[in-house]
């Protein structure tokens, strides 16, 4: 091996320990493979490093659950802090005494005549399978336009941002309405400041209907249990943007109209910049019709299931929801020279890395290349990416069927290897 010295091996190397490499652990250690997680920071490291100080899950507590461990705290309908999440994927790596080595920094995997070789800050390890599961979030997608932005307007993404009084005084320009956009940009607002939010395609969902957590009905109905290879755009399905739901103890909806009448200014989505002005796309009304029509569509077919299903006096009567106001003049341009934005914050998305994988197997766009899982590459697959293989991956408790499945294409391409 060019004068290295592979001083360990093990069948299978699993990289990252927050929930989807423990889970892969967990069905390894069900099925007798002898394994390693390597995380190059802590248990959860994500969670605990990349996250803002409020911040809450989306999905409520009695959807927390990873194999063989489910939330029984007295708040199964409130939604965990980063803290409470953290210390609920620390207590599953205990509970099923997953190999985990921390601070061990993956530098280098490649293939070789029998497997992988792994090159980690702590040494080289041989093996015949490697799961990727180090995440989806591992950098934030900032545009190159932010490059042309003036040097004394301060940028940060939501992996800078912590709390509002980090940032200077002034207005702030959140670019992004996902999840995290309208977040921060509520969060911001409340703290006294101006605040723009740039839009773009977005999911509207209430935070509640009929009486229930959105979330229970994507659960109940078999939307979030739709297979990936029943998609039908799978590629669109797996960049859709997070839906715009906040985790309170109010469980409130937070979508534009309440971030209207929190008195933040919506503009367009930020499509350039010139001479220090940011341009800003018009069609806000035909962007929110959308966003308005798709929510629709899912309440119908939320009704539709609840009456077929007999359980519509159980909940609620069906409700509608007010369109999204458009704003009656929203400007087209901003002058991000003239002191009215201080602070820009990129809620623009997140993409992996894997610079250090030298196996062909990731796109022109940073993607991986994966069949639900199993990589382009024998012995090489993949876990903790949207809809890896269905609509419920995106969240901690789609990790479970997803494991188990990988673990299992994993377990029989060991075997054959073997028998070789």
């Amino acid at each position: 091996m060019r004068g290295r010295v592979i001083i360990e091996r093990v069948t299978t190397v699993v990289i990252g320990a927050g929930h989807a490499g423990l889970a892969a652990s967990h069905f390894l250690s069900e099925r007798s493979l002898d394994h390693l997680v390597l995380e190059r920071g802590e248990v959860a490291n994500s969670w605990r490093r990349e996250r803002w100080d409020s911040f809450r899950l989306l999905t409520p507590n009695w959807q927390s659950r990873l194999p063989g461990l489910h939330y029984e705290g007295p708040d199964p309908d409130g939604y965990m802090t980063m803290g409470e999440v953290t210390e609920f994927i620390e207590r599953f790596a205990k509970l099923s005494r997953a190999p985990v080595r921390t601070g061990t920094n993956v530098t280098s995997v490649r293939r070789t005549d029998d497997g992988y070789h792994v090159t980690t800050s702590q040494g080289e390890i041989g093996c015949r399978a490697v799961v990727v599961a180090s995440g989806a979030c591992n950098r934030p997608a900032v545009p190159p336009l932010s490059e042309a932005v003036p040097p004394d307007v301060e940028q940060l993404t939501p992996f800078d941002y912590r709390e509002p009084g980090q940032l200077p005084d002034g207005g702030v320009l959140v670019v992004g309405a996902s999840a995290t956009g309208v977040q921060l940009a509520a969060e911001l607002r409340r703290s006294g400041r101006p605040v723009i939010l740039s839009v773009g395609e977005h999911v509207r969902l209430p935070r509640i209907y009929r009486g229930r957590d959105v979330l229970w009905w994507m659960d109940a109905s078999g939307v979030w249990d739709q297979r990936y290879d029943e998609v039908d755009d799978l590629t669109r399905a797996r960049r859709l943007p997070s839906p715009q739901l906040v985790g309170t103890p109010e469980r409130t909806t937070l979508d534009l109209n309440a971030l209207t009448s929190l008195g933040v200014e919506l503009v367009g989505r930020w499509a350039a910049v010139r001479d220090g002005r940011a341009l800003f796309s018009g069609g806000l009304r035909n962007v929110f019709a959308l966003a308005d029509l798709k929510l629709e569509r899912l309440l119908d077919a939320f009704d539709e299931w609840a009456r077929t299903r007999g359980v519509d006096a159980e909940l609620g009567p069906p409700e509608r929801f007010a369109p999204t106001r458009v704003p009656s003049s929203a400007r087209l341009q901003l002058d991000l020279r003239g002191g009215e934005i201080r602070t820009i914050v990129w809620a623009t998305g997140f993409r992996p890395d894997y610079t250090w994988l030298d196996v062909p197997v990731v796109d022109e766009k940073g993607r991986l290349r994966h069949d639900g899982g199993v990589v382009d590459s024998p012995g090489l697959y993949a876990l903790g990416l949207p809809v890896l293989r269905r609509r419920r991956s995106t969240f901690i408790n789609g990790i479970e069927d997803d494991a188990r499945e990988v673990i299992g294409h994993l377990a029989r391409h060991v075997a054959v290897r073997r028998g070789s």
